[in-house]
């Protein structure tokens, strides 16, 4: 499926059947269910789309070839063997009264929203805060927005993202830094008693790694390696380094739901007080990822990499 408003991504279709005039299909990644009724004629379905627990009326019709939309081409991925860095780049203090923080790829502009420096080297260097050594306050006070346009032309893999903003802190922040092997709490990920139940993705290696929240608890992600879910839950979650102790080589399409506890998202500032449990709540995280994923979470302490900072400084106006 195409959302045409919506670029040139494309979102497989989990299952799809018609019995009589019944028509329905499922993407799993979109956690949308659609059912609907074939007309008589064969040219028009007309049906509802359950997302997130809400409903859309949505008709699908058979039209012409030339009343087609034209899916639009999809971005070309910049070279695999390309190490980028931003021809241009802006760094702005984010508007406050902005809510959300994220990294995102529009077009030729590669940007971030509402990013403190936690936030970037996190991203750019696949760390958790707590493996920050010697940052100063304002890294967890002050967010800003990266817009930059790379030298070379074609859409980054994550790889490559995380390559311009390690660009943008050098020539923006002036940030130098060492690394050393400390012991720190953590979380460890591994196989659960019974196996693995992920499945291989459906999209090339070249293609874009997805890690995003409908809301906080449920979670769609695509073309991840473990590692890569590690990277997500310790940037978003969870409050201490997450690794990954699965010996598992894939790369896998997976939604995880559960409820959250008081000690998870804190990253997104203050929460509001846990609602009362709901009979039909998920469960929470460690027998959600048992139950969904087939993976086991345990806090232990384990050898991690630490950041150590040398020098940063706060960007200058653009």
């Amino acid at each position: 499926m195409y959302s045409i408003d919506q670029g040139a991504a494309s979102f497989p279709v989990t299952t799809i059947s018609l019995q009589g005039s019944a028509f329905t299909f499922t993407i799993k990644q979109l956690d949308v269910n659609y059912n609907g009724t074939l007309d008589p004629g064969g040219k028009v379905i007309m049906g509802n789309a359950l997302q997130n627990g809400q409903s859309h009326a949505l008709t699908l019709e058979h039209v012409t070839t030339e009343a087609t939309w034209a899916i639009p081409e999809p971005p070309k991925p910049m070279a695999a063997d390309v190490i980028p860095k931003f021809d241009v780049v802006t760094v702005k203090p984010s508007n406050p009264d902005r809510q959300g923080k994220g990294f995102t790829v529009r077009g030729t502009h590669v940007m971030t929203i509402n990013t403190n420096l936690n936030d970037l080297i996190s991203f750019a260097y696949g760390l958790h805060p707590k493996q920050i050594i010697g940052a100063p306050v304002w890294f967890g006070t002050d967010k800003f927005d990266l817009d930059g346009i790379p030298e070379t032309p074609g859409r980054p893999n994550s790889k490559q993202m995380k390559q311009l903003i390690q660009s943008a802190l050098v020539d923006r922040f002036q940030l130098t830094f060492h690394n050393a092997q400390k012991e720190l709490s953590v979380y460890a990920i591994t196989v659960a008693k019974g196996g693995s139940k992920l499945t291989e993705t459906t999209h090339k290696p070249s293609d874009s790694v997805n890690f995003l929240y409908r809301k906080l608890g449920q979670l769609t992600v695509s073309n991840a390696t473990i590692k890569d879910f590690c990277d997500g839950m310790q940037g978003s979650a969870l409050d201490r380094p997450v690794v990954d102790h699965t010996s598992l080589t894939g790369r896998y399409d997976f939604t995880l739901d559960w409820t959250p506890d008081d000690s998870q998202f804190l990253q997104f500032g203050p929460r509001p007080p846990s609602p009362p449990e709901e009979p039909n709540a998920p469960p929470a995280l460690a027998p959600a990822l048992q139950e969904q994923l087939g993976l086991k979470i345990e806090a232990t302490k384990a050898p991690a990499e630490a950041f150590v900072i040398d020098r940063v400084e706060k960007p200058s106006a653009n």
